[in-house]
């Protein structure tokens, strides 16, 4: 059981991006169901993350925090496992590693959740919760039709009692009238707007002096409105990034907010109608974990075979459904066709990069990228790279991120995976890309991204090379991946060409690409990582090397 200090809406922020605890929860449980959850199950489950190229460099000093942080928050919070007595899965956790719809499995979980509950329990200097976040923070998008990401942030997370709802969308339509009536910069009119909100969130930690955070000694008032500010931020990313796990909602990456789907609002309203709103069991865990993991509550549109028969008729109008089918048989034809009509729209959208029609589109999104415009970024370099180099050249370029059901990037690529495979034929490419910068690139990115170019080399058995791409790159990586050209290391099937470019250099080559009198080929991109190889062997040291390949780069299709 968790002891919960916090003032506003608490969520769990760990993991990161929701889909990759899928394969985390999948491996604990064909390796460990049945244990006990201790110090050595969990220093065992992070050495299987990193035999199974899950471990990105964190948590090497204490691994046991390190799983007690993967597994004990969003898998347990949500109800996709039961660590005591022993390890297993719930029948929610199951459906969620062998569903096809994730989504929907994910939905119910977030529905579910609450503040009270057994796990969460809130302490005497908390705010006095009665809330089913989730559930809420839709109702909230839903009565507004878009919600900001700042006002999410300010407004929305204060919503810790249902029974407030009113309350906090008076706040929002005020802060709307005084955003209107500003007429300075907005940077600043937001500062001041969140101070106050800060302070009055706080008033009572503030006027009996308990304002000194976890992290430090100091005990200014500043310091401390500046921790809970920081501290919101997460919880409303958080926010935006399990929303988004339902496919029920849109992220507009420039504009910075929420909205949900058109074509799901139909869905939304449902279960916004039929979903209690009141938090249950809270004091009886036992009755509280057999309800989370009842994969088959709260009860969906999709449950109801004529309300799903609706949908799939007006979605697809000329699709034949059969009196016959039961209510899962309809669901897996639903699911089906949702495939099928997300693949056809990639199709269309590879054929429009390839012949160069989206060319402006993708250079503006990396501008964008470059300013640190959008909402998340990471996301948006692998989805925009994924682009470019789709427009780059030939080969079949596979994303590893997954889109949803309109072809819109999603979330980042598992763990274990490059971000980006490109098969050319004779040799295959994997591409990798990080908003890291510093040590922290080298330490998260260098050993993972060899271990994805060794495992495609591997599973392919032909020549593989990578290209790894930041904005930045880190010293500590030119001089890793460098030495990776000379170094025979069988772990990682021999020498390993990995070539790291800064962003705005591989921005040129794309440019060059589409400047070219003449369409680039495969051979084009095998002779610039050769080259690579043939500098590695005779440069002096790293820097040579690397400022070599950098301004090859920049001319890459000169013949």
């Amino acid at each position: 059981m968790a002891r919960i200090d916090s003032k506003v809406i608490f969520v769990t922020t760990s993991p990161r991006t929701p889909a990759k605890m899928i394969p985390e929860i999948g491996l604990l449980n064909a390796h460990f169901a049945g244990q006990s959850w201790n110090n050595e199950t969990q220093r065992a489950f992070m050495g299987l993350l990193r035999e199974e190229n899950f471990f990105n460099g964190e948590g090497a000093n204490d691994p046991a925090f390190s799983a007690r942080d993967r597994i004990n928050r969003a898998p347990k919070a949500l109800g996709f496992v039961v660590l005591s007595p022993t390890i297993q899965l719930t029948a929610a956790g199951e459906e969620l590693v062998n569903s096809r719809r994730k989504d929907e499995v994910f939905l119910r979980q977030l529905l579910k959740f609450q503040v009270p509950s057994p796990f969460h329990k809130p302490t005497e200097n908390s705010a006095e919760f009665w809330v089913k976040p989730y559930l809420e923070l839709f109702r909230l998008i839903r009565h507004f039709g878009s919600l900001k990401f700042d006002e999410l942030k300010i407004f929305g997370l204060q919503l810790v009692d249902y029974r407030k709802f009113d309350i906090i969308v008076e706040k929002i339509n005020q802060f709307r009238i005084a955003k209107a009536q500003n007429e300075g910069n907005y940077k600043r009119f937001r500062a001041e707007y969140f101070d106050r909100e800060l302070r009055e969130i706080y008033s009572a930690d503030i006027s009996s002096g308990n304002t000194r955070t976890r992290e430090t000694n100091d005990a200014s008032i500043a310091k401390f409105l500046s921790t809970k500010a920081s501290n919101m931020r997460d919880y409303a990313d958080a926010c935006f990034r399990y929303l988004r796990a339902t496919g029920l909602v849109n992220i507009s990456h420039l504009g910075k907010s929420i909205s949900i789907v058109p074509e799901k609002i139909q869905e939304v309203d449902y279960f916004l109608q039929h979903t209690d709103r009141e938090p249950c069991f809270i004091d009886n865990e036992r009755q509280y974990v057999a309800y989370l993991g009842n994969p088959k509550i709260p009860t969906l549109l999709t449950d109801n075979r004529d309300l799903l028969e609706q949908k799939i008729r007006a979605e697809f109008p000329l699709l034949e459904i059969s009196e016959t089918a039961t209510l899962q048989e309809l669901k897996d034809l639903f699911a089906d066709r949702l495939e099928n009509r997300k693949e056809q729209i990639l199709t269309e959208q590879i054929a429009a990069i390839k012949d160069y029609r989206l060319f402006e589109d993708i250079s503006t999104t990396f501008d964008q990228i470059l300013d640190n415009s959008l909402y998340d970024t990471p996301l948006m370099l692998e989805w925009n790279t994924w682009r470019a180099m789709t427009m780059l050249d030939g080969g079949d370029i596979k994303a590893n991120l997954k889109f949803d059901d309109f072809g819109n990037p999603m979330s980042t690529a598992q763990g274990n995976m490059a971000d980006i495979v490109c098969d050319y034929g004779d040799f295959g490419l994997t591409v990798e890309v990080t908003m890291q910068s510093g040590q922290r690139q080298y330490e998260t990115e260098g050993e993972p991204v060899t271990r994805h170019l060794a495992k495609y080399k591997r599973e392919t058995e032909k020549p593989a090379y990578c290209l790894f791409i930041a904005p930045n790159i880190n010293d500590a990586c030119k001089a890793h991946f460098y030495a990776l050209h000379r170094m025979n290391i069988q772990y990682y099937g021999g020498t390993s060409t990995i070539v790291p470019l800064p962003l705005n250099v591989f921005i040129k080559m794309v440019q060059d690409s589409h400047n070219a009198s003449y369409v680039p080929e495969p051979r084009h991109v095998q002779q610039f990582f050769e080259y690579s190889n043939e500098l590695a062997s005779i440069a002096d040291n790293e820097v040579d090397w690397f400022n070599g390949i950098t301004q090859k780069a920049l001319k890459w299709l000169d013949e």
